[in-house]
């Protein structure tokens, strides 16, 4: 995204001030210090090449939100037991603009996600191919094997302990590790824990007959840990690798394998987020850390695998991807040999619509383009309240649940707080939220920046999408699944140029196109509308939150939308499909890359079971949401809470 600066305030690692009073926003003025400018985040957003512009936005791989909470059902459900952890206070796919197919054939129902291993994605690099793990073994490397052999030194079992000790930091506190009379092999001992871990010290020692190296907590610093290693002349800085998750996202399992390895997180770069709830392949660099390393980690993490090694001269770089390639099973598929036939014909040949799904909008009750309408009207009371408020009808972690509640009734920010564990005040935003609070007093603008940026620019992100659904929803209705004149079209980037300017269409150019030609804007002040009906309809609805499009550079920087393009219209390539039947839910339905490393067989075809599946694969581009691909042959609501419905039926 464009104005990506460096984070010159942030609460990361700042404790809330003990001297903090409470605060109330009823008595807080609008008429507050802008200090928005100045704060801006370190993490950037995924940049796609199906968003044009300089508000590129969105996880590249867009799948499903979890099912445990959702959005809101149809009149209908009113008469059916609903399960408790069905969140009927959440929005539908209508409440966020997403009305229209593309298709008339008659749809079906299916379960997204029934399982998380029903969905897999691997990434697609910029140079097309479909990224997958084939190989945990480290490359052929002497140089590598010389700097990751300490790996090797030390058993599992004196790991473990040095892990312990490091991890207590009691500097009373000793390990001996028994060596012989070697003494290369002493030597080796000493390097390597100096190597693996730079914060305890060692000495060799004599108890009575034997030799041991005597290993205590001593000063050491995170900083350093990259100068103890020597890194062989001659090896390209970075180690790229394949990252194979499950149940995990990107970000959780990047700050695993910091920990593991006791680095920063920023020593390692990768293309694209994945979602959490299903199994991911992508790529990843790290900085100057041997592939053996990574190895011994495979033994260590259940959800986790790491293979295909080699070193490279550049990191990667968000965006520098050409999209995911998805492997999904719908379960409990009620479709008719002719029904699956037409619905999957149809996304093969006419694509569907390039809606943003439904997890661009949060799956609780407070939508986030409800927050990210208020950032944009600078009522930052609002948008607090919002953030802070009480989920009625989801579940959350017992510790938030109780902040929420705590703040809602008191807006004590300190105490609620104080009710919070630690581990949650940097991981959640509720947590960057309060101690914002409680730092910037009544700098409301202040405390909403502790917020990490690309965190804050999801919610006004969140916003532009309801409006551009809405907006391509009408203009679907109004003039069909053809081109017209003053539709907008992308032209051909010039020498230089850092995006693609779009043009309205004239008559001329109407027999040169097609509806997969055709992007709508994202409303911003750097962008251009189409030359017809749609104009206005941005226009009246964005006046309807009092927002005026010929006026939307904000005040505070960070929410000065630029604006970008979306193709209204996707196809998928690689588009194929079949149908399985099984009677057992718990019986997986596909091979994973690690199901073909250790050794498993495919499950069988069966003829007929209790059971009907429909396993569909098909490639997108970087931004495209697979679940409206799959609601254009379904037919059927792609929202959470629907699909916990469907899941208990």
């Amino acid at each position: 995204m464009a104005d990506m600066e460096q984070e010159k305030r942030s609460l990361d690692s700042e404790p809330p001030e003990k001297s903090a009073k409470k605060i109330k926003l009823s008595e807080v003025s609008e008429d507050i210090p802008d200090k928005g400018e100045e704060q801006t985040a370190t993490r950037e957003t995924p940049e796609t090449d199906e968003l044009v512009g300089d508000d590129k936005q969105g996880n590249d791989a867009s799948c499903e939100a979890d099912t445990e909470e959702g959005s809101a059902v149809g009149t209908s459900v009113s008469a059916q037991k609903v399960p408790s952890r069905v969140n009927l206070l959440a929005q539908r796919e209508t409440d966020v603009g997403i009305t229209e197919y593309i298709s008339k054939h008659e749809g079906f129902s299916g379960i997204i996600k029934q399982r998380y291993s029903d969905f897999l994605v691997r990434e697609v690099d910029v140079q097309g191919k479909t990224v997958q793990l084939t190989d945990t073994s480290p490359p052929v490397d002497s140089g590598a094997q010389a700097a990751g052999s300490v790996d090797n030194v030390l058993s599992q079992e004196d790991k473990q302990k040095l892990e312990n000790l490091l991890e207590s930091k009691d500097k009373s506190a000793t390990v001996d590790i028994e060596v012989g009379e070697d003494k290369e092999q002493r030597t080796r001992v000493h390097h390597a824990i100096k190597e693996l871990f730079s914060e305890l010290q060692s000495e060799t020692l004599e108890v009575g007959d034997t030799k041991v190296i005597r290993v205590r907590y001593g000063k050491g610093s995170q900083a350093r840990v990259q100068k103890r290693f020597k890194w062989p002349k001659g090896r390209p800085d970075y180690c790229q690798f394949v990252l194979y998750k499950e149940n995990l996202d990107t970000m959780d399992a990047i700050n695993l394998l910091a920990m593991k390895l006791r680095v920063r997180p920023g020593f390692f770069a990768y293309a694209g987020t994945k979602d959490k709830r299903a199994i991911t392949v992508q790529e990843v660099t790290a900085y100057r850390i041997a592939a053996e390393r990574f190895c011994d980690l495979n033994k260590q993490t259940r959800n986790v695998v790491i293979g295909n090694f080699r070193y490279t001269e550049q990191p990667l770089k968000l965006g520098l991807l050409s999209g995911n390639h998805f492997t999904i099973v719908l379960r409990n598929c009620t479709g008719r040999p002719e029904q699956i036939e037409a619905g999957m014909s149809s996304l093969r040949d006419n694509g569907f619509i390039n809606y943003f799904g439904m997890q661009r909008f949060g799956t609780t009750s407070v939508p986030s383009h409800h927050v990210g309408r208020a950032l944009l009207h600078s009522k930052w009371e609002e948008a607090i309240e919002l953030i802070l408020k009480p989920r009625e009808g989801e579940h959350q972690e017992g510790a938030v649940s109780a902040c929420r509640d705590y703040w809602w009734k008191t807006r004590d920010a300190k105490g609620a707080l104080e009710r919070m564990p630690k581990r949650n005040m940097s991981k959640d935003i509720e947590g960057h939220l309060l101690q914002g609070l409680v730092k910037n007093g009544k700098d409301l603008v202040g405390a909403l920046s502790s917020i990490p940026r690309n965190t804050r620019m999801l919610y006004v992100h969140s916003y532009q999408s309801y409006i551009w659904n809405s907006v391509v929803s009408r203009r679907l209705q109004e003039y069909g699944f053809q081109p017209v004149v003053g539709d907008l079209v992308l032209q051909d980037r010039k020498d230089g140029d850092q995006r693609a300017e779009a043009k309205a269409l004239t008559e001329g150019d109407l027999e040169n196109c097609t509806i997969h030609d055709v992007v709508f804007p994202l409303f911003g002040y750097d962008v251009i509308y189409p030359q017809h009906k749609a104009e206005e309809w941005y226009r009246e609805m964005l006046s309807v939150d009092q927002l005026d499009m010929d006026n939307i550079r904000h005040k505070v920087k960070d929410y000065s939308l630029s604006g970008a393009y979306r193709k209204i219209v996707m196809k998928p390539t690689n588009c194929k499909w079949s149908v399985m039947y099984y009677d057992d839910v718990k019986i997986p339905l596909m091979l994973t890359d690690k199901d073909i490393l250790d050794g498993k067989e495919a499950p069988l075809a069966a003829s007929e079971g209790k059971m009907k599946a429909l396993k569909v694969e098909f490639t997108l581009p970087p931004s495209t949401y697979a679940t409206m691909a799959l609601r254009e042959v379904l037919k059927t609501d792609t929202s959470s809470g629907h699909q916990a419905l469907l899941n208990t039926q």
